[in-house]
C-alpha cells in the first residue's frame, strides 16, 4: 500500500500527535507499506529525508500563524502525489484545505485528533469546511468513544467514525536499569510524582504546583518549554514555597522509561479539552504506575479508570489534585493494585500492534469501497 501522511509537524518536533504519526508511519514501513509524510519543515526551503524506513517531505515553511504554519510548497507537493491513501492528521486547517482542493490520493483518511479549541477566531472561519471535509472523507479515525460523542464535530457523525485508541510500544516502558532507577530516587529522594509533557497552557501543570503545597512529596516536570515559559512557572513554585520541591527537568526522551519507574504516581493535571487522549498516561502504565488525571470531558479519563488504574479528579483543582496524589504516596499497597491494573490495561487495548493492525483494516475497507461523492 502506498500511504502519505499529512500533518503540521514531524519529528524532531515533540509531542502526543507528532510521536504518534512518526510511530504509525514506521510500523506501517516496517510492515512493507510505502509510507510517506508531508509537514511543512522548520525553513523556508523544502527538503527530503530518510527517517525510520519512512520519506519525510519538509515542505518550505513560510509563517506560522496562531499555531498554524503556512507552505505554499505543501499544496504543490500534494499535487504531484497520487498515493492509495492519503492519512490526515487534524487539526491542521492548511492542510485539509490543501488536501480538498489539489490532493489525488485514492482515498481519504481522516485522523480527527482534537478540537480547536484555543483559536476561536480561526475555527469560526473554518468549521463550515471541517464540516465539509469530514463528510466527505472516506474513513474518520477518533481516538476514544468519550471524544466522539462529546466533540461538536464528531457527534453528528458518529456512525460514520470508527474508534482506533492510540497505541504505544509498551516494551519500551516495562522495563528500566535497576541502577539508574536508583541513582533518580537517591538524586530526588521518595514520594516523587512524575509528569511529562511540553509546557503548554491546557496541560495545568501550575495547578500541580499549586497542589504540591499540599504535598509531603516532589515534583519532576519532564518537558520543553511551550506555550508557558518555565521561568513563569518556576516563579509560581517559588510564591506557593515548593521550589525545592518542583523540578524541572527539561526534554527527557530518551530518559522516559527510567522517569516513568523512578516515580510512586504519574499525573496528568490537564484543564482544557485540547487534552484529547493523553498518550503519556499510557507509557506510565506501561511501566506499572498509578495515574492521578483530571475529567476535561475527552479521552483522558477513559483511558485512566478511576479507582481501577488510577484517580481522576476535577479540573483547576489543586485542593482534590493534591488529596488524591497524597492517598496514593500514603498507601503504597493502593499504587501498586492501580499499577498493576493500568499494565493490564495497556497490554490489553492499546499495543502499537494492535492500533497499526486496526487503522490498516480501516484502509482495506476504504479501498474496497465505492468512493463517497
Amino acid at each position: 500500500m502506498e500511504i502519505l501522511h499529512l500533518y503540521k509537524d514531524y519529528y524532531p518536533v515533540l509531542g502526543g500527535i507528532e510521536n504518534h504519526v512518526r510511530l504509525l508511519a514506521e510500523a506501517q514501513a516496517a510492515r512493507g507499506h510505502q509510507v510517506t509524510v508531508l509537514v511543512p519543515g522548520p525553513g523556508a526551503r523544502t527538503h527530503v529525508e530518510q527517517m525510520g524506513g519512512v520519506r519525510v517531505i519538509f515542505a518550505g515553511r513560510i509563517a506560522t500563524v496562531a499555531s498554524t504554519p503556512f507552505s505554499l510548497a505543501l499544496p504543490v507537493r500534494l499535487r504531484l502525489d497520487r498515493r492509495d491513501i492519503v492519512h490526515q492528521h487534524m487539526p491542521y486547517a492548511v492542510g485539509d484545505a490543501a488536501q480538498m482542493v489539489v490532493g489525488r490520493a485514492r482515498r481519504r483518511v481522516v485522523s480527527y485528533h482534537s478540537d480547536i479549541i484555543r483559536q476561536r477566531g480561526l475555527l469560526r472561519l473554518y468549521a463550515p469546511w471541517l464540516r465539509r471535509s469530514l463528510r466527505l472523507a472516506d474513513a474518520i479515525i477518533a481516538t476514544s468513544p468519550p471524544y466522539v460523542t462529546s466533540s461538536p464535530f464528531l457527534a453528528s457523525l458518529a456512525e460514520r467514525c470508527t474508534v482506533v485508541p492510540y497505541g504505544i510500544d509498551a516494551a519500551q516502558f516495562e522495563r528500566a536499569d535497576p541502577s539508574e532507577v536508583a541513582v533518580i530516587r537517591r538524586r530526588y529522594g521518595p514520594r516523587l510524582i512524575l509528569f511529562v509533557g511540553q509546557l503548554r497552557y491546557y496541560k495545568g501543570v501550575d495547578y500541580l504546583i499549586r497542589a504540591m503545597a499540599q504535598v509531603d512529596g516532589r515534583a519532576l516536570l519532564a518537558g520543553g518549554e511551550s506555550s508557558r515559559p518555565q521561568a513563569e512557572l518556576e516563579g509560581l513554585a517559588r510564591s506557593v514555597g515548593v521550589a525545592d520541591r518542583v523540578v524541572f527537568l527539561g526534554q527527557q526522551e530518551q530518559a522516559l522509561p527510567t522517569l516513568y519507574h523512578a516515580c510512586d504516581v504519574f499525573a496528568l493535571p490537564s484543564i482544557e479539552r485540547s487534552e484529547a487522549f493523553g498518550i503519556v498516561q499510557l507509557e506510565a502504565m506501561a511501566a506499572g504506575r498509578p495515574v492521578v488525571s483530571t475529567k476535561v470531558g475527552t479521552g483522558v479519563a477513559w483511558v485512566n479508570q478511576h479507582e481501577v488504574t488510577g484517580i481522576v479528579v476535577p479540573p483547576r483543582d489543586p485542593d482534590s489534585l493534591a488529596a488524591a496524589l497524597n492517598r496514593v504516596l500514603d498507601d503504597p499497597a493502593l499504587g501498586s493494585r492501580l499499577g498493576a491494573a493500568g499494565r493490564r490495561r495497556v497490554s490489553e487495548n492499546f499495543t502499537l500492534a494492535q492500533m497499526v493492525e486496526r487503522i490498516e483494516q480501516v484502509y482495506t475497507r476504504v479501498l474496497a469501497a465505492p468512493h463517497q461523492t
